[in-house]
Parts: structure tokens; sequence; C-alpha cells
């Protein structure tokens, strides 16, 4: 077994709706020693590029649009020899707050398959946290650094990269432009929560969880409401 996971925790702020927040991100970095793929370069091109090295990027994928997650990554793109950018058309409008003349790459697509050392990456949309929000879902073996292995799971467990819209103790925000409670609800319980409950959900921000961990759950946020 040689394709791993790597996680680069960055620093930087989100805005919309007129406000702006200090966030941390995960970045995450699939592959092995020859080639990767990035989810998620967010805030700091450059600490992102010393991460991958001397590597061969495959592909960036993005799992929403918001700007904590795509600002920085035009310039990272450009650091680690241009690779294509993939992001969902649903969240082009996000982009555009960023980006106003120039598109992502390559649209991703429900379903599509990244592959990368031997594993691949299924695109699974699961709107609410924005309109076109992915996660990323392996279902063969990668290894997982010990540091971000959720309690009580297994190193060769399948993985979720759930963006925002799945984090430890609930889903991603939706009280914001082009978010929807009813919508990441519906996302999480279908798609989500009919994955294996063994599988390890490596989020945007914070902690990583399991999806066993988390379906208990789904009655109290319904009840919560947000």
């Amino acid at each position: 077994m040689s394709a791993r996971i790597e996680r680069l925790v960055t620093s930087g702020t989100f805005s919309l709706d007129g406000g702006t927040f200090d966030v941390d991100n995960n970045v995450w970095i699939v592959g092995d020693d020859e080639e990767v793929i990035i989810i998620d370069p967010a805030h700091d091109a450059e600490a992102v590029a010393a991460a991958v090295g001397g590597r061969k990027v495959k592909a960036i994928l993005l799992t929403h649009g918001h700007d904590d997650h795509i600002r920085a990554v035009a310039d990272t793109a450009r650091a680690v020899g241009d690779p294509p950018i993939h992001l969902n058309d649903d969240d082009r409008v996000l982009w555009d707050m960023v980006y106003p003349t120039t598109g992502p790459d390559r649209s991703i697509d429900p379903g599509a398959e990244y592959a990368v050392a031997g594993v691949h990456l299924k695109a699974l949309h699961t709107p609410g946290h924005s309109p076109g929000s992915t996660c990323f879902y392996v279902s063969e073996t990668l290894r997982i650094p010990q540091d971000v292995l959720p309690e009580g799971a297994s190193a060769s467990s399948p993985v979720l990269f759930s963006g925002d819209t799945l984090f430890q103790g609930g889903p991603g925000a939706t009280g914001r432009s082009y978010s929807s409670f009813d919508t990441i609800i519906q996302s999480i319980a279908e798609t989500l929560f009919e994955l294996p409950d063994r599988t390890v959900v490596l989020t945007g921000h914070g902690d990583s969880t399991t999806i066993g961990a988390e379906s208990p759950n789904l009655q109290d946020w319904l009840d919560r409401g947000h």
C-alpha cells in the first residue's frame, strides 16, 4: 500500500454576506512519492507547494466555492505546475466573487472519479452548505495519519473528504447566502449516511470523525434546526 493522506492546516479568513471571520482550514494531499491530488488548497499557496515538494500534481479538487477554500487556488496551481482546477458548476456563483474574469478548468460531475497512486476519489454531490458542495469518497485502503485518525477508527478504513458538508458534531453552516439546512440534511442522510459506518470523515475544518459516530445524531440535528 503506497497511497497515503497528508494534512496541512492553513490559516486565513472567510468572507461572505458582509462578514469576515478568522478560520483554520484542512488542506488534504492524497497520493504517493510520485503523484498527488490536492483537495482545497486554502490560504497559503507557498505552504501547499512546499508540502507537495517535487511530486506531480494530477489535479486540484475543490469541495466548494467559499473564498477560504478557493482564494489561494490560482496561486497554488501556478506554484505546482498548473494542474487542472476542478469545481462543481453549481458553485460558479461563489467562484465568480473571487475570480470574476476566469473560471475553474473543469467541472466536477456527480459520480466522477479521479485516480491517483492506485486509488480513486469518487465525487458525491452533497448540496446544502453551498449549491455545488461535493465530497470525495475513497473505498480503497489509504494510509491515514495517526494524528487525524478518530478515536476507535481503523487506519485501513474507507475515507470521505467531506469539505464543509459534515463535521464532527453536525452539518456545515447553512445560515448564509446560497445555503439550505433542509438540503444539507437531505445530502447527509441520503448520500453520506449510506456509506459504511467505519468510513473516516476528513473535514474541511477541525477534527475528523466517522460516519458511524455521526449518523445516530441526525434526529438531534433536525430538532435543533440549524
